[in-house]
């Protein structure tokens, strides 16, 4: 019976050992679920952080291209607005000089309408060859003459100095004298013609 009874609390302290095992077993598992729960809450936290901070940065890079688009637009439209005034300046900066010297050409177109009254071969020679130079140089810079006469008046064109009568029904309205040249610098005005208006 003794051996019964040892038999029996070996069993006992065996399913004690077992059972303390067990509980051991549990609460380590239980502390390792803990853990886990705990750690996965951490990782849940620092997910949710860095997720935050992308939306953040991508916030900021946004903003940050949407600066940089319009800063090269304007950078652009400066660029194309400083390029057309410098070709707008050389190519009408020589505007106010041959604005000057046109006059001069005035008084050669009077000289030569005279020329045939001269006597003199080598002066008149001599007007023509500086008339043709200077008309050379002329439209070698951009200038040209405006065609007026028998052209229908043009307010953007000429200027009317004066109406004279004509006979000829289609030279009304047109010019029929000029009295100064107009020029052009390019497709610009440098002058306007003043000419006679038939009415």
């Amino acid at each position: 019976m003794k051996k019964k009874t040892h038999e029996k609390e070996d069993i006992m302290a065996n399913t004690a050992d077992e059972n303390e095992e067990i509980r051991q077993n549990t609460d380590e598992t239980t502390n390792q679920d803990n853990q886990a729960a705990s750690a996965v809450s951490e990782v849940e936290a620092a997910t949710d952080k860095v997720v935050e901070e992308v939306r953040a940065l991508q916030e900021k890079l946004a903003e940050m291209q949407d600066k940089y688009l319009r800063l090269s637009a304007e950078f652009d439209n400066y660029r194309k607005r400083t390029l057309k005034e410098k070709m707008e300046l050389s190519k009408y900066a020589e505007e106010n000089i041959l604005s000057k010297v046109i006059p001069f050409m005035d008084d050669f177109d009077r000289a030569i309408q005279h020329l045939d009254t001269a006597d003199n071969d080598a002066m008149k020679n001599g007007i023509s060859l500086i008339y043709t130079k200077f008309s050379e140089f002329l439209r070698q810079n951009g200038v040209s003459e405006i065609e007026s006469v028998n052209k229908d008046f043009d307010v953007e064109l000429h200027d009317a100095v004066a109406k004279a009568p004509v006979e000829d029904e289609n030279k009304k309205g047109k010019v029929i004298d000029v009295v100064l040249k107009g020029y052009y610098l390019r497709d610009k005005i440098l002058r306007h013609a003043k000419v006679v208006v038939g009415e």
